[in-house]
This record gives structure tokens, sequence and C-alpha cells, in this order.
């Protein structure tokens, strides 16, 4: 393959270490918000929406690359942090806009459930940055 096929591989596995880390640190300070107010939990869903869109641009990428580069391995480990992007996607956000809701309706639980998913979403990025850091590491080029 040519260099242009690894410099594209790289580019984007670049592209998947620097989203997830600038949205774990983004992430982290948002815990501070008291969430009790329909605008943090706007802010802090759409804060995710992004990084759910970067991130599957960036897998979506690194599959394509990799599997034109002829790295299999990378590849499907690119398709794995990409289905575990949309896993996220579809469970995160739908669970911050029904706390949202219910922080709305004065909901007294509602606070703490949102900030239980904020976590959760912040832990899971954690794990991907793991993951993906351990692949490079591990998984011989």
């Amino acid at each position: 393959m040519t260099m242009t096929t690894t410099y594209i591989a790289f580019f984007f596995t670049v592209v998947l270490l620097v989203t997830t880390a600038y949205f774990i640190m983004g992430g982290i300070p948002l815990l501070t918000l008291s969430h009790d107010t329909p605008l943090d939990g706007r802010f802090i869903r759409r804060f995710f929406e992004i990084y759910y869109t970067c991130a599957l641009v960036g897998a979506v990428g690194a599959t394509l690359s990799y599997a034109a580069w002829g790295r299999p391995v990378f590849a499907l480990g690119a398709v794995g942090i990409a289905c575990g992007v949309l896993f996220l996607r579809r469970n995160i956000l739908p669970a911050m806009a029904r706390l949202g809701a219910s922080i709305q309706a004065s909901d007294p639980g509602a606070i703490a459930g949102f900030r239980r998913v904020h976590t959760a979403a912040l832990l899971a990025n954690l794990v991907q940055l793991l993951l993906v850091v351990w692949g490079i590491l591990n998984i011989s080029v």
C-alpha cells in the first residue's frame, strides 16, 4: 500500500485520540454544573451529541483507512469503536433528554439521575480512550 494510506490511517487514529481526550477533559468540569436548569441539561446533551458525531466520523474514517492499508485487526478495532459510539449515542442522549425533561418538571431524583448518566458517558469515553491507546501499543503494525 502507499504511504498516503498509512498517513490517512494515522490521521484518523489521532482524530480518535484527540477527540476522545478533549471531550473527557471538557466533560469533567461540566459535572460541577448544578444540572438544575433546562439550559444545563441541553448544553451537556449537545456537548455529547457533538462528541458522538466527531467520534463516529473518526472511527469510520479509521475503519476505512485501516482496511485500505491492509490492517484488518485495526479496522476491526475501529469498527468496534464505531459500534460502541452508536450504542452510547442511542442510549445516553435519550436518557439525558428524558432526565432533562424530568428536571424541568421538578422531579427530585432527576438531577441525580442526570449526573449518573453524565458520569457514565464520561467513563465510557475514558474506556474508549484506553482501548484505542492499548490497541496502538499492543497490536503489531
